[in-house]
C-alpha cells in the first residue's frame, strides 16, 4: 500500500469533549420542529457540542440540503436540489431571536441551478434577521454564486456584518478538492465584495491537512491579503467519510499558534487557527476583533 493510501491515526489532540446540556438538546429539536438545516449537522462539525451548548452562535444551512457540487472534503449531499422555499428567511429570523444569538452564520448549499445563485433568498434572510433581531451580527458564508457579480451586489446590499467566502485549500490542490470553484475567481470574489463596501469586513477559510507545503499555505496567506480580506481561519481536515479526500497529514497544535502568529504578522484582523477550527468557529468573537482592529 503506498504512503498516501495509508490511514493515518488520529492524534490524541483532536479528540472532542461530547456536551449534550439542554441547550444543545433543545437547539437540536427546534431546528427540526421549524425545518431548519444547519451546517453543523449536515458537514458534520467537530464543534457542534460546545456552539450549541453555549448558545453563543449558531451556523444556519439555508437552499435546502442538497448542494449541485460534490466537493471531495464535503460531507453535505450533493445531487438535484428541491424548490426554493420562500418562507425560509421569516423562519431563519424567527429562530435566531428565540435562540438571542449574539452572532449568526448563514450559509447554503451551491445552488448552481439558479440564475442569481440563491443571492435573493440571501438576502431575505439577512434583512429577516435584521428586523427580528438588530443587535444580532449577521455573517454570510455564500458559494461564489458562480462569480456573477450582480449576484453578490444582490447580497452586499443586504449589508451583512461580515461577508465570508472560504477558499479552502491552496491553488495547486483547488482543482482536486473543490467541484466547479476556482482559486482565482474565490479571490475575485472577496475583492469585489470588499470594493462594494469597505466597511464590511471579509473572511476566508483554508483547511489543511490534503497534501499542501507550508510554503503553499504561506503563499495562500498572501494572495488573500493582496485581496483584501481581513479574517482568515485555519482548521485541520477530517476525512468525513470513506469516499472523500484521505488526511495526508495532522498538524500539532504548535504548527497552528506558528500559523497563527505568521497570518498576524502579514496584516489580517484577527485568525482563528487550531485543529479543531472552522470557518464559523468563534465567529462572535472573530467579528468583535475585526472591529475593534
Amino acid at each position: 500500500m503506498a504512503k498516501s493510501e495509508e490511514h493515518i491515526r488520529k492524534p490524541d489532540w483532536l479528540k472532542i469533549k461530547l456536551n449534550t446540556n439542554k441547550n444543545y438538546n433543545g437547539l437540536k429539536k427546534m431546528m427540526r420542529e421549524k425545518s431548519l438545516h444547519t451546517v453543523c449537522e449536515e458537514a458534520k462539525c467537530p464543534n457542534i457540542h460546545e456552539c450549541w451548548g453555549e448558545r453563543k452562535t449558531a451556523t444556519f444551512m439555508i437552499l435546502g440540503d442538497v448542494c449541485t457540487r460534490a466537493c471531495r472534503f464535503c460531507a453535505v449531499k450533493t445531487g438535484l436540489p428541491s424548490e426554493l422555499d420562500w418562507q425560509e428567511p421569516e423562519r431563519v429570523a424567527a429562530s435566531v431571536k428565540l435562540m438571542k444569538l449574539k452572532h449568526v452564520v448563514v450559509t447554503a448549499v451551491a445552488r448552481d441551478d439558479l440564475k442569481d445563485g440563491g443571492a435573493t433568498v440571501f438576502a431575505e434572510t439577512v434583512r429577516k434577521i435584521r428586523e427580528f433581531s438588530p443587535n444580532t451580527s449577521i455573517e454570510v458564508l455564500p458559494s461564489d454564486m458562480s462569480g456573477d457579480e450582480e449576484n453578490l451586489r444582490i447580497l452586499m446590499d443586504a449589508g451583512p456584518s461580515i461577508m465570508n467566502h472560504n477558499i479552502e485549500t491552496v491553488r495547486r490542490l483547488t482543482p482536486r478538492v473543490r467541484a466547479r470553484a476556482k482559486y482565482d475567481r474565490t479571490l475575485e470574489f472577496l475583492r469585489r465584495a470588499k470594493e462594494m463596501n469597505s466597511e464590511i469586513p471579509t473572511k476566508s477559510s483554508l483547511m489543511i491537512g490534503l497534501g499542501e507545503t507550508m510554503e503553499e499555505i504561506i503563499e495562500t496567506m498572501d494572495d488573500l491579503r493582496a485581496n483584501n480580506v481581513d479574517i482568515i481561519t485555519i482548521g485541520q481536515y477530517l476525512q468525513p467519510t470513506k469516499k472523500h479526500l484521505k488526511v495526508q497529514k495532522y498538524y500539532h497544535p504548535d504548527e497552528f499558534a506558528e500559523l497563527k502568529e505568521i497570518a498576524m504578522s502579514k496584516g489580517f484582523s484577527h485568525c482563528e487557527a487550531g485543529p479543531l477550527v472552522r470557518s464559523s468557529y468563534h465567529a462572535d468573537e472573530q467579528v468583535n476583533a475585526a472591529k475593534q482592529k
